[in-house]
Protein backbone atom coordinates (compact mmCIF):
# COMPACT_ATOMS: atom_id res chain seq x y z
CA UNK A 1 0.00 0.00 0.00
CA UNK A 2 1.08 3.60 -0.80
CA UNK A 3 -1.16 5.88 1.88
CA UNK A 4 -4.55 4.86 0.77
CA UNK A 5 -3.86 3.70 -2.95
CA UNK A 6 -3.43 -0.31 -3.88
CA UNK A 7 -0.45 -1.23 -4.88
CA UNK A 8 -1.80 -3.48 -8.09
CA UNK A 9 1.40 -3.24 -9.85
CA UNK A 10 3.84 -6.08 -11.27
CA UNK A 11 5.37 -7.01 -8.16
CA UNK A 12 2.60 -8.04 -6.39
CA UNK A 13 1.08 -10.16 -9.20
CA UNK A 14 4.17 -12.76 -9.04
CA UNK A 15 3.25 -13.37 -12.52
CA UNK A 16 0.62 -15.64 -11.67
CA UNK A 17 -1.87 -16.75 -14.25
CA UNK A 18 -5.35 -16.34 -13.61
CA UNK A 19 -6.42 -19.42 -15.97
CA UNK A 20 -10.07 -18.75 -16.42
CA UNK A 21 -9.55 -15.06 -17.45
CA UNK A 22 -6.81 -16.56 -19.64
CA UNK A 23 -9.30 -19.13 -21.20
CA UNK A 24 -11.82 -16.34 -22.31
CA UNK A 25 -9.36 -14.71 -24.01
CA UNK A 26 -8.05 -17.45 -25.53
CA UNK A 27 -11.53 -18.54 -26.59
CA UNK A 28 -12.47 -14.84 -27.83
CA UNK A 29 -9.31 -14.76 -30.11
CA UNK A 30 -10.14 -18.03 -31.61
CA UNK A 31 -13.73 -17.10 -32.36
CA UNK A 32 -13.00 -13.77 -33.26
CA UNK A 33 -10.73 -15.19 -36.11
CA UNK A 34 -13.46 -17.94 -37.40
CA UNK A 35 -15.82 -14.79 -37.11
CA UNK A 36 -13.71 -13.39 -39.95
CA UNK A 37 -14.99 -16.32 -42.82
CA UNK A 38 -18.15 -15.80 -41.47
CA UNK A 39 -18.65 -12.06 -43.02
CA UNK A 40 -22.49 -10.61 -43.88
CA UNK A 41 -23.55 -6.80 -44.13
CA UNK A 42 -26.41 -7.73 -41.72
CA UNK A 43 -23.37 -8.84 -39.32
CA UNK A 44 -20.99 -6.22 -40.01
CA UNK A 45 -23.25 -3.25 -39.04
CA UNK A 46 -24.39 -5.53 -35.38
CA UNK A 47 -20.58 -5.25 -34.96
CA UNK A 48 -20.46 -0.95 -35.76
CA UNK A 49 -23.51 -0.72 -33.67
CA UNK A 50 -22.64 -2.61 -30.51
CA UNK A 51 -18.91 -1.06 -31.29
CA UNK A 52 -20.39 2.16 -30.81
CA UNK A 53 -22.52 1.33 -27.76
CA UNK A 54 -19.74 -0.27 -25.93
CA UNK A 55 -16.34 1.40 -26.62
CA UNK A 56 -17.64 4.61 -27.45
CA UNK A 57 -20.81 5.40 -25.36
CA UNK A 58 -20.20 2.53 -22.37
CA UNK A 59 -16.42 2.64 -21.88
CA UNK A 60 -15.27 6.33 -22.85
CA UNK A 61 -18.59 8.16 -21.98
CA UNK A 62 -19.66 5.84 -19.29
CA UNK A 63 -17.19 4.29 -17.67
CA UNK A 64 -14.08 6.91 -18.30
CA UNK A 65 -15.10 10.44 -18.17
CA UNK A 66 -19.11 10.04 -16.36
CA UNK A 67 -18.03 7.69 -13.67
CA UNK A 68 -14.82 7.74 -13.29
CA UNK A 69 -13.73 11.06 -13.35
CA UNK A 70 -17.26 12.98 -13.08
CA UNK A 71 -16.55 15.54 -15.82
CA UNK A 72 -20.07 15.50 -16.58
CA UNK A 73 -23.59 14.44 -14.79
CA UNK A 74 -26.57 13.12 -16.15
CA UNK A 75 -29.89 11.63 -14.86
CA UNK A 76 -29.72 8.30 -12.91
CA UNK A 77 -31.57 6.60 -16.05
CA UNK A 78 -28.72 7.53 -18.15
CA UNK A 79 -25.59 6.96 -16.55
CA UNK A 80 -27.36 3.74 -15.46
CA UNK A 81 -27.79 2.81 -19.41
CA UNK A 82 -24.35 3.94 -20.35
CA UNK A 83 -22.55 1.75 -17.36
CA UNK A 84 -24.72 -1.07 -18.39
CA UNK A 85 -23.25 -0.05 -22.32
CA UNK A 86 -19.85 -0.42 -20.49
CA UNK A 87 -20.02 -4.50 -19.91
CA UNK A 88 -20.60 -5.05 -23.20
CA UNK A 89 -16.98 -4.72 -24.16
CA UNK A 90 -16.14 -7.61 -21.49
CA UNK A 91 -14.04 -5.55 -19.51
CA UNK A 92 -15.16 -5.73 -16.17
CA UNK A 93 -18.08 -4.00 -13.77
CA UNK A 94 -18.24 -0.58 -13.01
CA UNK A 95 -16.94 -0.29 -9.90
CA UNK A 96 -13.92 -2.99 -10.99
CA UNK A 97 -13.10 -0.48 -14.04
CA UNK A 98 -13.49 2.82 -12.31
CA UNK A 99 -11.42 1.78 -9.07
CA UNK A 100 -8.71 0.58 -11.26
CA UNK A 101 -8.46 3.32 -13.34
CA UNK A 102 -8.60 6.11 -10.37
CA UNK A 103 -5.68 4.01 -8.70
CA UNK A 104 -3.88 4.23 -12.37
CA UNK A 105 -4.33 8.14 -12.08
CA UNK A 106 -3.13 8.69 -8.53
CA UNK A 107 0.23 6.53 -9.33
CA UNK A 108 0.76 6.46 -13.11
CA UNK A 109 3.91 5.51 -14.05
CA UNK A 110 5.13 4.55 -10.47
CA UNK A 111 5.15 1.40 -8.41
CA UNK A 112 1.30 0.63 -8.00
CA UNK A 113 0.10 1.67 -11.20
CA UNK A 114 -1.81 -1.46 -12.55
CA UNK A 115 -0.61 -1.09 -16.07
CA UNK A 116 2.40 0.69 -16.55
CA UNK A 117 4.88 0.22 -19.27
CA UNK A 118 7.52 0.57 -16.65
CA UNK A 119 6.57 -3.21 -16.12
CA UNK A 120 6.64 -4.17 -19.68
CA UNK A 121 4.80 -3.03 -22.81
CA UNK A 122 3.29 -6.32 -22.40
CA UNK A 123 2.32 -6.07 -19.21
CA UNK A 124 0.79 -3.16 -19.41
CA UNK A 125 -1.21 -3.99 -22.53
CA UNK A 126 -2.73 -7.63 -21.91
CA UNK A 127 -0.24 -8.88 -19.24
CA UNK A 128 -2.09 -7.04 -15.87
CA UNK A 129 -5.24 -8.80 -17.21
CA UNK A 130 -3.29 -12.29 -17.50
CA UNK A 131 -1.68 -12.39 -14.54
CA UNK A 132 -2.66 -12.20 -10.62
CA UNK A 133 -5.74 -12.18 -8.79
CA UNK A 134 -8.99 -11.60 -10.70
CA UNK A 135 -10.79 -8.38 -8.86
CA UNK A 136 -13.66 -8.74 -11.15
CA UNK A 137 -15.88 -10.22 -8.29
CA UNK A 138 -13.72 -8.49 -5.46
CA UNK A 139 -16.37 -5.43 -5.19
CA UNK A 140 -16.36 -4.68 -1.76
CA UNK A 141 -12.36 -4.53 -2.26
CA UNK A 142 -12.72 -2.09 -5.05
CA UNK A 143 -15.33 -0.33 -3.89
CA UNK A 144 -12.39 1.29 -1.51
CA UNK A 145 -11.38 2.65 -4.16
CA UNK A 146 -15.09 3.99 -5.75
CA UNK A 147 -16.92 5.00 -2.93
CA UNK A 148 -19.44 6.89 -4.88
CA UNK A 149 -20.73 3.61 -6.94
CA UNK A 150 -20.36 1.50 -3.61
CA UNK A 151 -23.25 3.42 -2.43
CA UNK A 152 -25.12 2.86 -5.19
CA UNK A 153 -27.22 -0.50 -5.45
CA UNK A 154 -27.44 -0.85 -9.15
CA UNK A 155 -23.85 -0.38 -10.01
CA UNK A 156 -23.35 -2.63 -7.39
CA UNK A 157 -25.08 -5.85 -8.67
CA UNK A 158 -23.95 -4.34 -11.96
CA UNK A 159 -20.94 -5.34 -11.12
CA UNK A 160 -21.21 -8.64 -9.60
CA UNK A 161 -23.45 -9.47 -12.37
CA UNK A 162 -21.78 -7.61 -15.73
CA UNK A 163 -21.48 -10.22 -17.89
CA UNK A 164 -25.65 -10.85 -17.97
CA UNK A 165 -25.62 -8.01 -20.25
CA UNK A 166 -23.61 -9.40 -23.08
CA UNK A 167 -25.34 -12.92 -22.43
CA UNK A 168 -28.65 -11.37 -22.90
CA UNK A 169 -27.41 -9.17 -26.24
CA UNK A 170 -25.34 -12.93 -27.44
CA UNK A 171 -28.80 -14.37 -27.12
CA UNK A 172 -30.86 -12.19 -28.47
CA UNK A 173 -27.79 -11.73 -31.87
CA UNK A 174 -28.45 -15.58 -32.25
CA UNK A 175 -32.47 -15.30 -32.46
CA UNK A 176 -32.49 -12.45 -34.57
CA UNK A 177 -29.48 -12.70 -36.87
CA UNK A 178 -27.69 -15.82 -36.30
CA UNK A 179 -24.79 -17.16 -35.60
CA UNK A 180 -22.65 -14.80 -38.15
CA UNK A 181 -24.48 -11.84 -35.94
CA UNK A 182 -23.09 -13.39 -33.00
CA UNK A 183 -19.56 -14.08 -34.31
CA UNK A 184 -19.23 -10.03 -35.54
CA UNK A 185 -21.57 -8.75 -32.95
CA UNK A 186 -19.61 -10.26 -29.50
CA UNK A 187 -16.72 -12.07 -30.46
CA UNK A 188 -14.77 -10.00 -33.22
CA UNK A 189 -16.24 -6.86 -31.77
CA UNK A 190 -15.33 -7.73 -27.71
CA UNK A 191 -11.86 -8.63 -28.93
CA UNK A 192 -11.12 -6.18 -31.27
CA UNK A 193 -12.42 -3.34 -28.37
CA UNK A 194 -10.30 -5.08 -25.67
CA UNK A 195 -7.36 -4.85 -27.28
CA UNK A 196 -8.59 -0.94 -28.35
CA UNK A 197 -8.17 -0.25 -24.89
CA UNK A 198 -5.40 -2.29 -23.81
CA UNK A 199 -3.70 0.04 -26.55
CA UNK A 200 -4.76 3.14 -24.04
CA UNK A 201 -3.09 1.68 -21.32
CA UNK A 202 0.27 0.42 -22.94
CA UNK A 203 0.76 2.35 -26.61
CA UNK A 204 -0.29 5.64 -25.42
CA UNK A 205 2.29 5.66 -22.45
CA UNK A 206 5.04 4.45 -25.15
CA UNK A 207 4.28 6.48 -28.65
CA UNK A 208 3.24 9.88 -29.72
CA UNK A 209 3.36 13.11 -28.43
CA UNK A 210 3.57 15.19 -25.40
CA UNK A 211 2.46 18.29 -25.82
CA UNK A 212 1.83 19.06 -21.33
CA UNK A 213 4.71 18.11 -18.54
CA UNK A 214 2.65 15.99 -17.15
CA UNK A 215 4.55 13.66 -14.04
CA UNK A 216 3.88 10.85 -15.79
CA UNK A 217 4.63 9.25 -19.40
CA UNK A 218 0.91 9.73 -21.08
CA UNK A 219 1.45 10.64 -24.89
CA UNK A 220 -1.22 11.69 -27.35
CA UNK A 221 -1.37 9.27 -30.12
CA UNK A 222 -3.70 9.85 -32.79
CA UNK A 223 -4.35 6.04 -34.33
CA UNK A 224 -4.88 4.58 -30.88
CA UNK A 225 -7.62 8.45 -30.58
CA UNK A 226 -9.27 7.15 -33.75
CA UNK A 227 -10.10 3.52 -32.62
CA UNK A 228 -11.44 4.38 -29.95
CA UNK A 229 -13.13 7.74 -29.90
CA UNK A 230 -10.64 10.10 -28.63
CA UNK A 231 -9.23 8.16 -25.42
CA UNK A 232 -6.03 8.64 -27.29
CA UNK A 233 -5.48 11.71 -26.74
CA UNK A 234 -3.85 10.64 -23.35
CA UNK A 235 -1.40 13.41 -22.61
CA UNK A 236 -3.90 15.41 -22.97
CA UNK A 237 -6.56 14.01 -20.86
CA UNK A 238 -3.87 13.07 -17.60
CA UNK A 239 -3.02 17.14 -17.74
CA UNK A 240 -6.76 18.02 -17.64
CA UNK A 241 -8.35 14.51 -15.80
CA UNK A 242 -11.94 15.70 -15.40
CA UNK A 243 -12.51 17.44 -19.06
CA UNK A 244 -14.34 15.42 -21.11
CA UNK A 245 -12.85 17.12 -23.82
CA UNK A 246 -10.00 15.26 -24.65
CA UNK A 247 -9.28 16.53 -28.26
CA UNK A 248 -7.89 19.81 -27.70
CA UNK A 249 -7.49 21.42 -30.80
CA UNK A 250 -9.83 21.27 -33.93
CA UNK A 251 -7.76 18.39 -35.21
CA UNK A 252 -7.64 16.33 -32.52
CA UNK A 253 -11.03 14.34 -33.26
CA UNK A 254 -13.00 13.41 -30.37
CA UNK A 255 -16.02 11.71 -31.08
CA UNK A 256 -16.70 10.77 -27.04
CA UNK A 257 -16.88 14.35 -26.63
CA UNK A 258 -19.00 14.75 -29.53
CA UNK A 259 -21.60 12.87 -28.15
CA UNK A 260 -21.78 14.82 -24.49
CA UNK A 261 -21.74 17.50 -26.52
CA UNK A 262 -24.95 16.04 -27.92
CA UNK A 263 -26.32 15.00 -24.07
CA UNK A 264 -25.79 18.46 -23.01
CA UNK A 265 -27.78 19.96 -26.00
CA UNK A 266 -30.70 17.56 -25.37
CA UNK A 267 -30.63 18.39 -21.94
CA UNK A 268 -29.69 15.44 -20.76
CA UNK A 269 -25.63 16.62 -19.56
CA UNK A 270 -25.23 18.77 -17.08
CA UNK A 271 -22.33 20.20 -15.19
CA UNK A 272 -19.97 19.64 -18.25
CA UNK A 273 -16.16 20.33 -17.62
CA UNK A 274 -13.71 21.43 -19.95
CA UNK A 275 -10.56 22.29 -20.49
CA UNK A 276 -9.49 25.98 -21.34
CA UNK A 277 -6.25 25.32 -23.70
CA UNK A 278 -4.41 28.08 -25.09
CA UNK A 279 -2.42 27.03 -27.81
CA UNK A 280 0.62 29.41 -27.13
CA UNK A 281 0.78 27.67 -22.97
CA UNK A 282 2.11 24.40 -22.63
CA UNK A 283 1.09 24.44 -18.97
CA UNK A 284 -1.98 23.16 -17.95
CA UNK A 285 -4.86 25.98 -17.74
CA UNK A 286 -8.13 26.03 -16.21
CA UNK A 287 -11.38 23.55 -16.76
CA UNK A 288 -14.73 25.40 -16.59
Amino acid sequence: MQGDVPVLGRDTQANRTNWVTTGFMVAFHLLAVVALFMFTWKAFFCFIGLWVLSINMGIGMGYHRLLTHRGYRTPKWLEYFLAVCGTLSLEGGPIFWVATHRVHHQLTDREGDPHTPHDGGWWSHAGWILSGDALHHETALMARYAPDLAKDRFHVWLSKYHYLPLVTVGLLLLAFGGWSCVMWGIFLRVTLGLHATWLVNSATHMWGSRRFSTRDESRNNWWVALITGGEGWHNNHHAHPVSVRHGLTWWEFDVNYYGIWLLKKLGLATNVKVAQFDPHDPRPAGVS
